[in-house]
């Protein structure tokens, strides 16, 4: 693939349309997903010692939840998406971090009275 195909090719992949979901409606709701999109590429050629030239490259695309928009008749609400896994990542890194500097926390706290 050219260099110029993949950046035409992520253009096309990192739109708008990947932002905002198709509404659908049910009940008089009108439900409007929305996404986190971000992606990133890159590329380049050369030619090595004999002269023969090459290029390359590639790109990324990534996607998640981040809420929706609800209209129920003049009333528009944000309901934002709750990642249980990023919740549950960042209650683990604290409780880690807590754990790990607790021992030292402790010899600190016993020089001051000793000393």
């Amino acid at each position: 693939m050219k260099y110029e195909d993949l950046m035409t090719t992520a253009k096309d992949a990192i739109t708008i349309r990947r932002v905002f979901g198709e509404p659908y409606e049910k009940n008089g709701i009108t439900v409007i997903p929305a996404a986190a999109v971000s992606g990133g590429g890159g590329g380049g050629g050369g030619h090595d010692k004999d002269g023969q030239e090459g290029e390359g490259g590639g790109f990324g695309v990534r996607g998640r939840p981040v809420g929706a928009y609800v209209i129920k008749g003049e009333n528009v609400a944000w309901r934002p998406a709750v990642d249980v896994s990023r919740l549950f990542a960042a209650v683990a890194a604290v409780a880690v971090a807590y754990l790990l500097t607790r021992p030292r926390l402790a010899k600190i706290r016993l020089k001051k009275r000793t000393g």
